[in-house]
């Protein structure tokens, strides 16, 4: 089964765990479904890089190397756009309604929430993550 495919007739999308923890009943990998699996497929696109994957170096958003830009609103205006660009052309599963960020001065970093409907399920989630730069 492909990343992010729809398991035939259940309904349900399927895609493995890439923290790669064991299933207890069949000993195999564990798998994300539903809103699970497009939460952790938004969270993954959000925060890689271009050029981290060996054979697709156009995934990214870009937003790491946003972040060591001094904090200020033309930068969140970039990062918003980002990650919206990068949820629009490689997570066809959802439709973004909404990236908002949020400085935090102290921290170093923006408070990121992303709000978007599952298609297939007509269900909206939020998700929320801290971007701030790894030293």
């Amino acid at each position: 089964m492909a990343r992010g495919q729809l398991a035939q007739g259940t309904g349900t999308y399927v895609d493995l765990d890439l923290d790669f923890t064991r299933n207890p009943a069949t000993n195999d990998i564990s798998f994300k479904k539903d809103e699970n699996a497009i939460r952790r497929s938004v969270r993954n696109l959000v925060l890689t890089n271009f050029y981290e994957r060996k054979f697709n170096p156009d995934i990214g958003s870009g937003v790491y190397n946003m972040l060591f830009e001094n904090i200020t609103p033309l930068v969140a205006q970039d990062i918003k756009r980002a990650v919206r660009e990068v949820l629009e052309v490689y997570e066809p599963r959802v439709a973004v309604l909404g990236v908002n960020l949020v400085p935090k001065y102290d921290e170093n970093g923006y408070e990121c929430t992303i709000t978007f409907d599952i298609l297939a399920i007509q269900k909206q989630l939020t998700i929320s993550l801290f971007l701030e730069r790894l030293n």
